[in-house]
C-alpha cells in the first residue's frame, strides 16, 4: 500500500467518524489536516479517489457516505493517552494513563511502541501541531535532523525539531509567534519518541 492509499483510508476514517459522530461533515481545511494535506485542491483529488471506490458521494462539494462501503478490514491496536507535553517551554508530561484509544496499525506500526500526547502551547503550530492536538509518539530514542520529537529536559517533556551540530543539539520551534527560541544542549540528552501523527482536537 503506497502513501496515497494510506492517505486515503485515513482520509475515509476521519470523515466516517466525524459524520456518524457529529453528523457533521468536516470542511476540506479540517479534512487536510487531518490527513496532511496543506491544499485544498490535494482534498478534492482524495475525495475524488474515495468517490471512484465507491466509499462516498461527492457532488457539488456535499460529501456523503456510501451506504453498506467501506475499506478493507483494519486491525487496530490500543494506543494509551498519557497526558500532556508543552509546545513551548518544557513542562512535565503526565504520565498517568487517561485512556485507551485504539489506533490503525497502518498508523500505529507493529513491532514499535506508542503512546498519545495531547499538546499544549502553540511553538509547533507552524508544524500542524495546535494546542489540544493530540499527538501520536512512537517510543524512540534516537531522532532524525528534522524530525519532531518529544524531548526530556531535566525530566521536563517538549516537542520540538530537532537539528544536530558540532557537539550540539538544537531543539527548534516552528510558530507564528515570535516569542518561541530554540533549546540548545549537548549531545547526551534523552528522547522520549519522535511524533508520528497528529490528530486535530475533537476528532478522537
Amino acid at each position: 500500500m503506497n502513501t496515497t492509499d494510506k492517505n486515503d483510508l485515513r482520509g475515509y476514517a476521519f470523515l466516517r467518524n466525524q459524520i456518524m459522530h457529529s453528523g457533521t461533515t468536516p470542511s476540506l481545511r479540517e479534512i487536510g489536516k487531518a490527513v496532511g494535506y496543506a491544499s485544498p485542491r490535494s482534498v478534492q483529488l482524495m475525495l475524488e479517489r474515495l468517490k471512484k471506490r465507491g466509499f462516498i458521494s461527492y457532488i457539488n462539494g456535499v460529501i456523503k457516505l456510501s451506504p453498506n462501503k467501506a475499506p478493507m478490514s483494519e486491525r487496530t491496536v490500543d494506543v494509551p493517552l498519557v497526558g500532556s507535553v508543552a509546545c513551548g517551554s518544557p513542562t512535565l508530561a503526565e504520565q498517568d494513563v487517561e485512556a485507551f484509544i485504539p489506533i490503525s496499525t497502518r498508523i500505529a506500526k507493529p513491532n514499535h511502541t506508542y503512546f498519545l500526547l495531547r499538546a499544549t502551547g502553540s511553538s509547533m503550530n507552524k508544524s500542524g501541531i495546535d494546542n489540544g492536538d493530540l499527538l501520536l509518539v512512537r517510543q524512540e530514542s534516537t531522532a532524525e535532523e528534522g524530525e519532531k520529537v518529544v524531548a526530556l529536559i531535566n525530566d521536563d517533556a517538549t516537542v520540538k525539531h530537532i537539528h544536530y551540530g558540532d557537539d550540539v543539539i538544537v531543539l527548534k520551534p516552528h510558530s507564528t509567534k515570535k516569542e518561541y527560541k530554540p533549546i540548545v544542549l549537548s549531545d547526551d540528552f534523552m528522547i522520549q519518541g519522535v511524533v508520528d501523527a497528529v490528530f486535530p482536537k475533537n476528532t478522537i
